[in-house]
């Protein structure tokens, strides 16, 4: 059993969320990649919504709030570092369904999470509505308990204004008590620059989602606060699992086991 984040925890974890920072936020399907970012040195962790349903043989957006909260659980459970949550859209239909959510994530022991404002594929929920949901989420967890990162998808839903939609829910957004803004799919680096200057406060954006991909260095000068990988990470990982299955079933070698970390080195580092 998890315990509730403390504030402290939320707090550090917030500090971090500092205009052209640029942190990277790495995200766990499973308790297991979890255990290696940590011990790769990051700070803090994410999760990921896509990965943690790929890990179940899923699509993305396939799981419903329990079964998600209790794979986040177990990932919060299996580090020592603050964790971050992928909420989705908060699961649920009303205001009140995204605050149970929330109050739950914060049982779990999560000290953030991100919020999105689609409920549908390709469908950006009114601006109103995504206020509404997102004060209800502070309310729940008020400020300096919880991190809240609102995501808006602007660009992933393709929009032919997306900067500005952007930009106008992103300061609605704030209004409504969040922390962070998480914009997914812009990848040019003179619209993240823009972006980061115009929202005013931290911006997230995903690295690996969409090309180019640009590295940290370069997201950092253009003002971004946190960067993070969203499923990007596992599917590199069912990438090498697809390849190193057709070179046995096609090959019948096994090269791509040159370079594993050994197994009595995974159970030492998994041995509590």
């Amino acid at each position: 059993m998890t315990a509730p984040a403390t504030p402290d925890r939320a707090a550090a974890f917030l500090a971090m969320h500092r205009p052209g920072a640029g942190f990277i936020l790495p995200n766990a399907w499973d308790a297991g990649s979890a255990r290696i970012l940590e011990q790769a040195g990051f700070a803090a962790i994410a999760t990921t919504s896509a990965g943690i349903a790929f890990s179940r043989g899923l699509a993305d957006g396939a799981m419903e709030g329990p079964e998600m909260l209790d794979a986040i659980a177990r990932i919060v459970s299996a580090v020592a570092c603050p964790v971050s949550a992928d909420l989705e859209s908060g699961y649920g239909a009303s205001a009140d369904d995204v605050a149970a959510t929330v109050e739950a994530a914060l049982e779990i022991g999560v000290v953030g999470g991100n919020l999105e404002d689609v409920t549908r594929p390709g469908e950006l929920l009114p601006v109103e509505a995504a206020c509404e949901r997102l004060a209800a989420a502070r309310a729940a967890a008020p400020a300096g308990t919880f991190v809240l990162n609102a995501r808006t998808d602007a660009y992933m839903v393709r929009r032919p204004d997306a900067f500005v939609e952007t930009v106008r829910r992103a300061e609605r957004y704030r209004a409504a008590g969040a922390d962070c803004i998480f914009v997914p799919g812009v990848s040019a680096a003179e619209e993240i620059g823009r972006l980061t200057a115009a929202i005013g406060a931290p911006v997230n954006v995903v690295a690996g989602l969409v090309e180019p991909v640009l590295d940290a260095a370069a997201l950092r000068a253009l003002g971004v606060a946190r960067i993070s990988v969203g499923g990007t990470l596992t599917r590199a990982v069912l990438t090498l699992v697809e390849r190193a299955g057709r070179e046995m079933a096609d090959h019948g070698t096994f090269g791509f086991a040159r370079g594993a970390i050994p197994y009595a080195e995974l159970q030492r580092r998994f041995s509590r």
